[in-house]
């Protein structure tokens, strides 16, 4: 009987090495793992595909396949990632420090995230303001009583809006038309009349403002500056000042760069997330950071030293190994 056995055994780990299998206990494990990133007309789309890509040409060294998904943006994001829907996402450094301290102020007022984890920045945001030229605005004031789009829920741009314009003394539900839709749409709404102007917090060059400096209808880039704005800035670490660079957009009336303030994008993840998950995803970023800087027009400031700023969460352990074994800690 028992040699019975052994024989049969022996005959199905022959069949299942002959189809190209090995029995299931041993056969690699992948571990698929998903990013969030924000409308596909940003950076956030662009940056999760290209560290998706990276991770998945070593497929076979880490058992890892990466995925990408075009989300609602930050807030979006930072959720997903602390319910499990997503493993990573990109998320403004503002939102990041919020959801991590439960500011009040914020959709986490009272609910920190104390298990939200940062992996690394990317690149700086501005927050910009595009307005049509017939529109007549030509400072943040000029805004009230002006049909505006602030962002789309689960944005954090919409969250950049609306600090914006409480630092003017502007409410958005009373002063002005608000409307809250994503980025990718409202340069088509601006160029067709049906918005005078909108908010966008992203890198620069930027496929929503080429596109909405393209037009028959003449735009142009808002200030945003002044005591209010200055004391924005200084009261909220997250924050720094920053411009507009009018030579991305010979489309627009501007003749000059923009001065306005802004954030940086944060690759961020879950504690319960895997150091070696982390670990390997940060490795390949950096052992291939000349490849990533060229991936972008808006990551040609980047430097590795650079990639450590603006982390207001913990650093996921996997990330920290990497950067202790290669000196940035």
């Amino acid at each position: 009987m028992k040699k019975t056995l052994m024989l049969t055994i022996a005959v199905v780990f022959g069949l299942t090495l002959m189809m190209g299998g090995a029995p299931a206990d041993v056969q690699a494990k992948t571990t698929f793992v998903t990013i969030g990133t924000g409308g596909i007309t940003g950076v956030y789309y662009p940056t999760g595909g290209a560290i998706a890509k990276m991770v998945n040409a070593k497929r076979e060294e880490y058992g890892i396949r990466a995925t990408v998904e075009s989300t609602g943006g930050s807030a979006f994001n930072v959720n997903a990632i602390m319910a499990g829907d997503l493993e990573f996402g990109v998320v403004q450094s503002d939102r990041q420090y919020q959801a991590y301290k439960g500011e009040e102020g914020s959709e986490w007022a009272g609910k920190p995230q104390p298990d939200l984890r940062a992996v690394f920045s990317i690149h700086p945001e501005s927050v910009t303001l595009c307005a049509s030229v017939d529109s007549g605005i030509k400072t943040v004031m000029d805004l009230k009583g002006k049909r505006v789009n602030l962002g789309n829920p689960g944005s954090g741009h919409l969250q950049n809006s609306k600090d914006t314009l409480k630092a003017v003394g502007l409410d958005p539900e009373t002063d002005l038309k608000a409307e809250y839709i994503k980025a990718a749409e409202a340069p088509g709404l601006l160029q067709d009349g049906r918005i005078d102007a909108f908010f966008y917090t992203v890198g620069h060059p930027s496929g929503a403002f080429k596109e909405a400096t393209a037009g028959k209808t003449k735009v142009m880039f808002v200030p945003i500056e002044g005591p209010g704005i200055d004391k924005l800035v200084a009261d909220n670490s997250y924050y720094a000042k920053s411009f507009v660079p009018v030579a991305d957009y010979p489309g627009a009336v501007n003749d000059a760069d923009v001065p306005t303030f802004g954030v940086k994008a944060t690759f961020c993840t879950s504690a319960a997330v895997p150091d070696e998950v982390v670990y390997a995803i940060t490795k390949e970023v950096f052992d291939n950071f000349d490849t990533f800087k060229k991936l972008h027009p808006a990551y040609a400031v980047l430097t590795k030293e650079g990639m450590l700023e603006g982390l207001s969460a913990p650093i996921h352990p996997g990330a920290m190994k990497y950067y202790k074994e290669v000196g940035l800690k």
